[in-house]
């Protein structure tokens, strides 16, 4: 246990916040701090084509050690966090043998992580948690899991009498301001599927996520002496209230769950003169995720119209981006890797939490890519956030889960069916 908390710290303390306004990849030059670090280890634990390319994408490989013709699998992670919260100086806490109570983050500040609001907590009764100190992100989303599948990699090399085919591994920049997978080079990978070590709990595998779509959204406005202002002045601010009201309610992402799509303001500021308004849609089903876009539209033709004559030209400009897409598709086809991670769990004795993404993962991308890639568990909770935690056993099961996938792979007589769809 303590070789994979020591890995795992030796990941987070390393910043790797990536940043949605550069244009380069990586998107900030401090992920190949810990890129170049994995590319170090992963020759140090003895994996074999260990490259990092000019995008800071990490590959290497696990050589078949059996005669027979196994397809190639693959597992990926990303190693930036988010810049929705500060990754600086992260300082974790180990709480050993938890004890179902309120855990102090920061006394100076009155941070609590209590399970009477993270009811989950009390699934790890007696475990050991690592957990931030209550003034950064912890990074379990995704260190931890490019600590499993290091991990892994490293036990099965130590550990020969496993049987497994080939296996590859990646280690991604920028996923979570969804360019993980933009210069991913599927080819060079050379996989037949993977599957990303990316989710939440234990027991959580996930084969659909949400569409998804970023709006930018910029509200004109004219600024006038507030005396003589009537009939006159135009408030961008308000027109954007106007707009945010005129969404349909109950229908945020703290007010939905399961397959219910939503909208969310990410960012609003403004002035008089001009406001900025981003958000973004979310729908695991197609039409309702189109009807939502054109919702957006419609309300922007609703305001223009109203102040055409008042203002002259459009008051509102609105820009839809697609960003990802709903992976069920591309990977009902070919359901038996599903079936094989399942089969993984419930032979090292976890219970399967088979369930939607309220998200996406670079393997919703990689699928459309032609790189099917369905979601495992990481193990960690409350990502994006000074109440982040990780279960040491967890981390340990999705170990184990990485290794037993590997095995059956290895030893499962596929049918021809199967092996059609390996091949495409």
């Amino acid at each position: 246990m303590q070789h994979i908390i020591d890995r795992f710290i030796s990941y987070v303390k390393i910043d790797t916040e990536s940043d949605a306004n550069s244009p380069t990849t990586p998107s900030t030059k401090k992920q190949l701090v810990l890129a170049k670090m994995l590319v170090a280890e992963l020759k140090q634990i003895g994996m074999k084509e260990v490259t990092i390319d000019k995008n800071g994408y990490v590959m290497a490989t696990l050589p078949s050690n059996v005669d027979a013709d196994v397809p190639t699998i693959g597992f990926v992670s990303h190693y930036d966090t988010t810049p929705d919260f500060t990754g600086l100086n992260v300082n974790p806490q180990i709480i050993k043998n938890y004890d179902g109570g309120d855990i102090v983050l920061n006394a100076a500040q009155k941070i609590v992580l209590s399970p009477s609001y993270f009811s989950d907590l009390l699934l790890y009764k007696g475990q050991t948690l690592i957990t931030t100190d209550g003034l950064t992100l912890l990074g379990a989303d995704d260190k931890a899991g490019i600590t499993e599948i290091v991990t892994a990699m490293e036990f099965m090399i130590q550990n020969p009498q496993i049987k497994h085919g080939k296996i590859r591994i990646c280690f991604t920049p920028d996923e979570e301001i969804g360019r993980g997978a933009d210069l991913f080079d599927v080819e060079k990978f050379g996989a037949q599927w993977a599957y990303t070590m990316d989710g939440s709990q234990i027991g959580e595998l996930e084969y659909e996520n949400f569409n998804a779509a970023g709006v930018k959204i910029t509200f004109k406005g004219k600024s006038v002496h507030p005396g003589y202002a009537k009939g006159k002045m135009i408030n961008s601010m308000l027109i954007a209230n106007d707009f945010i009201n005129a969404l349909p309610k109950g229908e945020t992402p703290q007010e939905t769950k399961g397959y219910e799509g939503f909208f969310h303001v990410t960012q609003l500021s403004g002035s008089i003169e001009e406001t900025k308004l981003e958000l973004i849609i979310r729908d695991h089903d197609a039409k309702k995720f189109k009807k939502r876009k054109e919702l957006v539209h419609a309300i922007t033709k609703k305001i223009n119209k109203k102040f055409a004559k008042q203002f002259g030209e459009d008051i509102v400009i609105c820009e839809i981006k697609d960003q990802y897409y709903n992976m069920k598709e591309k990977v009902v086809p070919v359901m038996f890797i599903v079936d094989l991670a399942e089969k993984a769990m419930k032979s090292i004795g976890i219970k399967p939490l088979i369930k939607p993404i309220r998200g996406g993962t670079d393997g919703c991308r990689l699928s459309y890519m032609g790189l099917p890639c369905p979601n495992i568990f990481a193990g960690g909770h409350n990502f994006h956030g000074k109440y982040e935690y990780v279960p040491v056993e967890s981390m340990q099961k999705a170990i184990a889960v990485i290794v037993k996938i590997a095995e059956l792979t290895a030893t499962t007589n596929f049918s021809e069916k199967e092996k059609k769809a390996k091949k495409k």
